[in-house]
């Protein structure tokens, strides 16, 4: 069995939370605010109701936003702590240096 690192862990988990459209334009919906009402969020994109509630909790679970009850309204935001640490964790794998090509020229 495969030991993973708790980077690569953290990566994929951050991954498979920011792996579907409608997840990348809720953070970039939520980037632009530092807090913002469920309501407002399910008027910008273009699903359920019960849909972009999925989208939040996966989003929530991975830890990229947070959310808190007020009377009978949920008030999300980024978790600035684990965005900065996906940001990282996204640049140094992406910031790796590949090896040269191989001379028999496979994957050219």
């Amino acid at each position: 069995m495969q030991n993973y690192t708790l980077k690569q862990e953290q990566l994929a988990q951050f991954a498979k939370a920011l792996g579907h459209p409608a997840r990348i334009a809720v953070m970039q919906f939520l980037s632009q605010r530092s807090e913002c009402y469920f309501g407002h969020i399910e008027e910008e994109l273009p699903i359920a109701k019960a849909t972009v509630s999925q989208h939040l909790s996966a989003l929530k679970e991975a830890g990229l936003i947070q959310g808190t009850i007020e009377g009978n309204k949920v008030k999300y935001c980024i978790n600035r702590q684990n965005w900065l640490l996906c940001q990282m964790l996204f640049e140094e794998f992406l910031g790796q240096p590949l090896v040269a090509k191989s001379a028999d020229g496979c994957c050219s």
